[in-house]
């Protein structure tokens, strides 16, 4: 008789010192980074005045519309990602669905490079517990590829965002909190980000 499966455990349902334990974490790294300041492009800054006839602050649904407009203008000029939104993912042991995942830019999601998590009702604790067992799930999934490279995370209600690296050693580095009175501050950090996940796919088959 073949030993029941254990049942895998929803990302959403970890609290922090659960993700934490999962991890093997005692404490965080501050993580300061070095990144060039991006204006908003024209276009952006048009789009973000039409969302303003959407309440942007009192509603889940709504604050996606600003993560969405945000993350689209970060990933400018990084051809090769591409970001899938509410996609199904799995670890060793656990799963569910993930806020937005960013990857190759290809026809399928194969070997996630880095996890947005929703801060909902403004909770960046508990977005921080998901996003780190998201991160961990994400490595997994490299890993059974072959692919030991380092993993991104996001945690953002729209207004606040803050980066994440689970690294090959499973050291996790946190940034501070980055607000969007500064957008060009926040464009230039996610630019950033999503630059280093451009590079972890390496060097483009001939």
């Amino acid at each position: 008789m073949k030993p029941a499966k254990t049942k895998k455990k929803n990302f959403s349902s970890f609290k922090k010192a659960e993700a934490f334990k999962l991890l093997n974490l005692k404490d965080l790294i501050p993580w300061e980074i070095d990144a060039d300041p991006i204006p908003p492009s024209e276009f952006f800054q048009k789009r973000l005045q039409r969302l303003q006839r959407f309440d942007l602050e009192s509603y889940e649904e709504s604050k996606k519309l600003l993560i969405d407009a945000i993350c689209e203008e970060g990933l400018e000029g990084c051809d090769r990602l591409k970001i899938w939104k509410g996609a199904s993912l799995e670890g060793d042991v656990t799963t569910g669905n993930v806020d937005y995942l960013v990857a190759e830019h290809k026809r399928y999601l194969e070997a996630p490079l880095l996890c947005i998590i929703e801060a909902k009702r403004d909770d960046f604790e508990q977005g921080l517990a998901q996003c780190l067992v998201e991160m961990q799930a994400c490595q997994w999934q490299n890993r059974q590829l072959g692919k030991d490279i380092e993993i991104m995370g996001i945690v953002t209600n729209g207004e606040g965002w803050r980066f994440y690296k689970l690294t090959n050693q499973n050291q996790v580095y946190e940034t501070l909190l980055y607000g969007i009175a500064n957008m060009a501050q926040v464009l230039g950090l996610l630019h950033y980000i999503f630059q280093l996940c451009q590079e972890n796919l390496g060097e483009r088959e001939s």
